[in-house]
């Protein structure tokens, strides 16, 4: 066992038992580089990472690869779900230095954590132009002990330059319904309209440009951008991207050339499902459509069920790769089909319905016969009943099958979009039971990720806390978890909760101009604080701070959240229009600030079928970034609620802007017709 024995990232842990002598990212790293006076080898992955398990089975179990690396380096491995901060700024010199990022990423820097050479995955042997690893490793020892003076001259370079990446509030000032209007027409020209995709051969889910499309459609009555959120949607749940048998999204899809079946890349993540599930629930809430139901609730289910952890918190993903049945361990064997296995599984006649709803070929549409599931595009309508019994059947025989191996620590921002995914999902379905798993996991950020001081850590693992401090992100999207549970349970608690944390985020992760960084004033230095506004993934940091400062603003009328959030939305107006696809949630989070957002306080008592009829219909309102107050008059948990009365002693709700009121009403369609456009 190597230095990583104990800790709590399970990527890391299954680095323990290689050869390579690997060190925890910290201090006595470097300083064992600088007695020993070698460079450092910086290695950055994830535990779901199809090419991590790779490099690793590839170079890093191999003994000659592992004695060359001890001899001659300090090895640093780095879980990057535990550490984005060191991640995202040794990714920057990556993409800065090579045009294009991935994982595994694999840096060379100076023993003072200077970087000076970059790649990703290395290839055991010389292929298609890559030089092999071990080509690499001594290319970098022969620098360094060659001529050492210009490998320091380049760090520096690269590190000066990283250093004066600083943004500051933009002076395109606040978005306007020009800055919105010009960043749709630039979807427009990005979309396919044959597919419903976004052109180019590597899709990823775009959860954040939906919830965008269909803000703005709310606001504006735009048929662009629903039809387009509506398009993205469809092609995302009739192809392969969806487990059309358990539910859920894999992380993307990949066009083959020659052009053939677009294949996914097979490890789940939490957060591309949270963030799924909500847009998907969304897109129901606006339109009424029954695949948007049923995938929202398909992928809710999806993820209590296979991603729920015994603490009530939510792992954070499903790896790639698993047992084939023959020993071999290789990408997608969990989800991929033969013609001979749905026979086996259905019996002849719902094996050859099977196969001609979802795609299953003689040939095969992925690797060696067999297919990718998806659905196929040909005429007449499914027969409902058959393809979910036969859904049943497959998930049943599934399961008989090795499972991916799952990464189990739970990480604070991707269970806060989560917990806003699961509760307002069983808000909008009437189902409890989501909502509860929300409660859950909500409770146990706060027992274990939340100190007294309403401080983060990043990740807990078996009810263990991580040593990690939280990141901006995970500040901004637990307390919009929390924000989203309490209009949900009426349960004021957790607007106080999410006031906590934004106190944080204006105290700590604040610049003196409104800038936001990544990591607190007082997180660990690095060779740049990073700062990134654009969406990726999930949103940034940036603008999910945007976007929760924006709601708390409204819930309580605080001036400064609110100038912490129209600070935040400067960095939209001047990327919108440009790269509207890298920028969905700041865009999302703008329409909300054009429409108000509007406050709404519904007052009557919780078991009054009055009172339910009207905080429903406001649940269900589509108004972007609506907030909502649910409780008695006069209630103290929520201030919408204070000098809220009854109305002719009924239930009624209030529909406010800037805490400026409408008119009361008692009656939920007209409390509908407030809540559109």
């Amino acid at each position: 066992m190597n230095r990583l024995a104990g800790v709590t990232s399970p990527y890391l842990l299954q680095h323990a038992d290689n050869p390579v002598d690997w060190w925890p990212w910290g201090p006595e790293a470097f300083e064992e580089a600088k007695r020993r006076d070698v460079p450092v080898l910086l290695s950055v992955g994830y535990s779901a990472c199809h090419w991590c398990h790779v490099m690793a089975h590839e170079s890093f179990e191999d003994d000659t690869t592992a004695a060359y690396l001890n001899e001659h380096f300090v090895s640093i491995k780095v879980d990057r779900e535990e550490r984005p901060d060191v991640d995202s700024v040794y990714m920057d010199a990556v993409q800065a230095a090579t045009g294009q990022g991935g994982w595994p990423m694999t840096v060379f820097m100076t023993p003072d954590a200077k970087p000076f050479y970059f790649g990703t995955y290395f290839p055991p042997e010389p292929r298609h132009g890559t030089p092999s690893f071990l080509e690499v490793l001594d290319g970098v020892r022969t620098a360094w002990e060659g001529r050492r003076d210009e490998v320091s001259e380049v760090a520096a370079k690269i590190t000066r330059d990283l250093a004066e990446r600083v943004l500051t509030p933009s002076a395109a000032g606040l978005p306007t319904e020009e800055t919105q209007a010009q960043a749709l027409l630039q979807l427009t020209r990005d979309i396919d309209p044959a597919t419903g995709w976004f052109k180019g051969d590597t899709k990823f889910p775009p959860s954040m440009v939906v919830e965008f499309l269909l803000r703005h459609h709310a606001r504006t009555g735009s048929v662009a951008a629903r039809e387009m959120a509506e398009g993205l949607c469809g092609a995302m749940a009739r192809s392969s991207l969806y487990d059309q048998v358990g539910g859920g999204f894999h992380r993307y899809v990949l066009l083959p050339r020659p052009e053939g079946t677009l294949v996914p890349h097979f490890e789940k993540m939490l957060y591309d499902n949270a963030l799924l599930c909500r847009a998907y629930a969304h897109l129901w809430r606006e339109t009424g459509s029954d695949q948007a139901r049923r995938v929202a609730l398909e992928t809710a289910d999806f993820i209590v069920r296979e991603l729920r952890t015994s603490e009530g918190g939510f792992a954070s993903a499903l790896d790639a790769d698993s047992d084939d049945g023959g020993g071999r361990h290789v990408e997608g064997a969990y989800y991929v089909w033969t013609p001979g296995q749905l026979v086996e599984a259905l019996g002849e006649e719902d094996a050859r319905h099977a196969a001609a709803h979802f795609g299953v070929t003689e040939e095969g549409t992925f690797e060696e016969g067999s297919s990718v599931l998806m659905l196929a595009q040909g005429p007449g309508v499914a027969d409902a009943g058959r393809i979910a019994s036969i859904r049943t059947r497959l998930l049943a025989a599934r399961d008989r099958r090795e499972r991916p191996a799952r990464d189990d620590k739970v990480v604070a921002a991707w269970n806060g979009l989560t917990i806003a995914a699961l509760a307002e999902t069983g808000a909008y379905f009437d189902r409890p039971d989501l909502v509860e798993r929300a409660t859950e996991a909500a409770d146990l950020l706060v027992r274990l990720h939340m100190d007294g001081g309403a401080r983060l850590t990043r990740t807990s693992r078996d009810g263990r806390a991580g040593a990690n401090s939280g990141v901006l992100e995970d500040y901004a999207d637990v307390a919009e978890g929390f924000l989203a549970l309490a209009g949900v349970t009426g349960e004021g608690v957790w607007l106080e909760f999410a006031g906590f944390l934004l106190d944080l985020v204006l105290d700590k992760f604040t610049g003196e101009g409104g800038e936001l960084y990544d990591t607190a004033h007082d997180a660990e230095t690095l060779i740049r604080r990073p700062q990134d506004p654009t969406d990726s993934a999930t949103p940034s940091g940036w603008t999910a701070a945007a976007g929760a400062l924006l709601s708390y603003a409204a819930q309580t009328g605080s001036a400064a959240h609110r100038a912490g959030a129209e600070g935040a939305l400067g960095v939209v107006a001047a990327l919108g229009p440009r790269a509207p696809r890298f920028i969905g949630w700041g865009l999302a989070t703008a329409e909300a600030l054009l429409d108000g957002p509007r406050e709404v306080a519904v007052v009557g008592a919780p078991d009054d079928d009055a009172a339910r009829a009207l905080r429903r219909t406001a649940l269900l309102g589509s108004a972007p970034g609506a907030v909502l107050a649910f409780g008695t008059p006069d209630g103290d948990e929520f201030p919408l609620l204070r000098d809220r009365p009854l109305v002719d002693g009924s239930p009624a709700a209030y529909v406010c802007r800037h805490f400026t009121c409408e008119a009361p009403t008692t009656d939920p369609a007209e409390l509908a017709r407030k809540l559109s456009r």
